[in-house]
């Protein structure tokens, strides 16, 4: 083939690529079509030239990454799975070819049932890395990817057996760049210098409301490179061989991250519509989807059209790079699990998200103490405890490990720097989002993170905890100084609503644990999900550790609530129901109860969720319905409560934001005491008299 045969191909595979994305979205009647448009040639000259992916096995390890962080350019991407024949994962293959993408889930963009979703959804399309669609998750996330490389690089390369050394490619547009998530994703970044990082600007200079002009006048690159990135600029997309000189000078580049700012046009070929807002958001309608056609040399009237040639271009240069590489990979998998036989176990396990045979050998059993501890330094205690047994747990906080306590302190721990990449506790500083959105890319990449802050601290990551819960991504947060009972730092620090917001996320596990007894628990079901994020809220101030003896084992924490303290025969007037540090309110007022001959029971909650999933039998026998009586206790917001003690109970919580005072105080003011709690019984049995155990 002639080098001008060759441009030829490849521009027809471009187009193709245009011509998918205007069917796709024109199709549907919903979509973007003008970003695939203008972007097209610069995916193309990174899938076709540059990336390492096995369109057999789009889960190899050491496949490089791409992430299309521009999510609602979704099109493009599939577009790319289906002209590269990726085939589907074993579990999603609902096709007879077996793709990823097939021409009928083109063919029903947008449409239920489809493999090509609105913005691409990870788990649900072979070849999507992370879920996208909300700007600056998508770069945000692909630090975390850079950093898990590091990690591995660091961890299980050794000399001939370079077993992790793929690249992390991100294809971003305007609005990724405007995100403050980006902005500390990039921070963070470069400090880090990850060296195998590559976002790929696609400049079109659009916005839904018009031209960037209107609200983004800043210098990009200027801004990066202040952040420690190498800036390269394309002046025009449509120029790949200017595209693959920078991804070469990417590729040599070991020491910093790479920005690739790409010049394009939005819905470039569009007769009418190019370079307006009108392209963005919208179907470009049949005549501009004509016209732009006829420009780019096929046929107006032909919708989901391959010319012939297209997808062998692919599979001679995208699919043969990829498998000859991959098959590589695997024979150097095979010697070096003859060499390093334990270390090839656990990538093995990590790969699987499984855990170490002795993982939890360490765990404590801690003794009764009226004094006790916060439930955030008996969790301290038991992370570290495990990760010394789990080499691939690690993580960090945003600037607040000596307040969250979740700094690993064991001696072969370390930090992860630049220096140092194989460390474990990072430093993520005060970029809660980022962290979160990092920690999912850690995940993705088959680590298990950590990340931690302060409760309130989450309406800072919130879009990135969402779309890890949606993924089904097993990151373990960390959320201390869980209530008003943190005290001086006033409303601005004390979390109200946070819990039945989070509460509220389909698929969180939120585990409020009541003593350093259920924080060993909590943490046993934790690290034991595969397919769930956990929110671990712990106190600041210290709680009871309670008698086990006298009360019932810690272990009901795997069942989400648990009888800790019961009537003697077990058919108690009233139950009181709490989670963490208010279950030992209730202890003492079901002690003095009991003195008065009144039959109470003690429920600790510390998991809603995981509660609800036990079955109707368990959960009757926890709450008996014959019990109206019902007082539930909660430094928080009092949404959610009124399940559990129906119309006629009482809700102890907040209905106010907090107050700067010392935590006991802020604690009195509101009503979290054990009188409060004993009045609120006593009205309850005085409404509703004794249990009506038949």
């Amino acid at each position: 083939m002639t080098a001008h045969e060759l441009q030829d191909l490849d521009l027809r595979c471009i187009n193709t690529l245009r011509t998918l994305a205007i069917d796709q979205v024109q199709k549907a009647n919903s979509g973007h079509p003008g970003t695939p448009m203008g972007a097209a040639p610069t995916a193309y000259c990174l899938w076709q030239r540059f990336l390492r992916f096995d369109p057999q096995d789009a889960a190899w390890p050491d496949r490089d990454r791409f992430v299309l962080s521009v999510g609602h350019a979704s099109a493009l991407l599939y577009g790319l799975l289906h002209l590269c024949g990726v085939k589907a994962d074993t579990g999603l293959a609902t096709n007879g070819g077996g793709l990823a993408v097939d021409m009928a889930d083109l063919q029903s963009f947008r449409q239920g049932g489809s493999r090509c979703t609105g913005h691409p959804e990870h788990g649900w399309t072979t070849g999507v890395e992370t879920t996208t669609g909300p700007l600056g998750q998508g770069v945000a996330t692909s630090v975390g990817m850079a950093i898990a490389q590091a990690w591995l690089a660091a961890t299980y390369n050794r000399p001939g057996f370079p077993l992790f050394q793929h690249r992390v490619f991100a294809l971003a547009g305007d609005g990724d760049m405007m995100e403050g998530l980006s902005a500390e994703a990039a921070s963070l970044a470069g400090h880090l210098q990850l060296g195998r990082l590559c976002w790929i600007y696609d400049c079109n200079r659009i916005s839904i409301e018009g031209s960037t002009a209107l609200t983004f006048t800043e210098n990009v690159g200027a801004r990066f490179a202040a952040c420690g990135w190498q800036v390269l600029q394309v002046a025009d997309a449509n120029d790949i061989e200017a595209t693959a000189l920078a991804l070469k000078t990417f590729e040599a580049t070991d020491d910093r991250p790479t920005l690739v700012i790409v010049h394009s046009h939005i819905a470039w070929g569009a007769p009418h519509k190019q370079d307006s807002a009108a392209a963005h958001g919208e179907p470009l309608g049949v005549e501009e989807a004509r016209g732009a056609k006829e420009f780019y040399g096929f046929d107006p009237d032909a919708s989901f059209a391959v010319p012939d040639g297209v997808r062998e271009h692919f599979s001679a240069q995208f699919g043969l790079r990829g498998t000859a590489a991959h098959e590589a990979w695997r024979a150097r998998l095979a010697a070096y699990r003859m060499q390093y036989p334990d270390l090839a176990a656990q990538i093995d396990q990590m790969q699987r998200r499984e855990l170490p045979d002795d993982w939890d050998a360490a765990l404590p059993v801690l003794e009764p103490d009226a004094k006790g501890l916060a439930t955030r330094d008996a969790a301290g205690r038991v992370l570290n405890a495990i990760a010394a047994h789990v080499p691939w747990l690690l993580g960090g906080a945003a600037d607040l490990a000596p307040s969250t306590k979740t700094a690993l302190t064991f001696d072969f721990a370390g930090a992860f720097e630049p220096a140092s990449p194989a460390g474990r506790n990072f430093h993520f500083g005060i970029r809660e989002h980022a962290m979160c959105a990092a920690a999912s890319g850690m995940a993705l990449s088959g680590l298990r993170p950590f990340a931690a802050s302060f409760l309130v601290f989450t309406d800072y990551a919130r879009g990135a905890i969402r779309l890890a819960t949606m993924m089904g991504l097993p990151v373990i947060y960390v959320w201390t100084h869980d209530s008003i009972a943190m005290g001086e730092d006033g409303p601005t620090h004390q979390p109200v609503e946070q819990l039945a917001s989070m509460r509220a996320m389909p698929g969180m596990v939120l585990l409020r644990p009541a003593d350093a007894n259920e924080v060993v628990e909590a943490w046993r079901v934790v690290m034991q999900l595969r397919d769930r994020p956990a929110s671990l809220v712990l106190s600041r101030q210290a709680l009871p550790t309670l008698d086990r003896a006298r009360y019932a084992c810690a272990k009901g924490v795997a069942r989400g609530a648990y009888v800790l303290a019961d009537a003697d025969d077990g058919r108690p007037d009233v139950l009181l129901l709490a989670s963490g540090s208010e279950v030992a309110l209730c202890i003492t007022a079901y002690e003095q109860l009991k003195l008065e001959g009144v039959k109470a029971r003690v429920v600790s909650m510390p998991s809603w969720d995981l509660f609800e999933r036990q079955d109707e039998s368990y959960r009757e026998q926890v709450l008996p319905d014959a019990v109206q009586a019902r007082v539930s206790v909660e430094a928080a917001s009092a949404v959610g409560w009124d399940r559990y003690v129906g119309r006629h109970g009482e809700i102890i919580a907040m209905r106010s934001f907090g107050l700067s005072a010392p935590g006991k105080v802020v604690q009195a003011r509101f009503g979290f005491d054990a009188a409060h709690v004993l009045a609120a019984a006593r009205r309850q049995l005085a409404r509703h008299g004794a249990g009506g155990f038949a």
